[in-house]
């Protein structure tokens, strides 16, 4: 599947909706990497297949 593929799958409005489950914070989405950005938990939880992986136990700590 190519990029502007995937893109298209994630629904937006959903996007909009979410936040992260730990701070309750808003989160940024990073088409590059394909995942939801967490700034105030520091942490990357990925969107696999246009489908948000929501648990912080699969989400990857940013580091700085």
């Amino acid at each position: 599947m190519t990029d502007d593929k995937r893109d298209a799958a994630i629904d937006r409005k959903l996007l909009e909706l979410l936040v992260c489950p730990l701070t309750k914070g808003t989160l940024s989405y990073d088409p590059q990497r394909q995942e939801l950005i967490s700034k105030s938990a520091r942490l990357a939880y990925p969107v696999r297949d246009g489908i948000p992986i929501m648990l912080p136990s699969e989400a990857r700590a940013i580091e700085d």
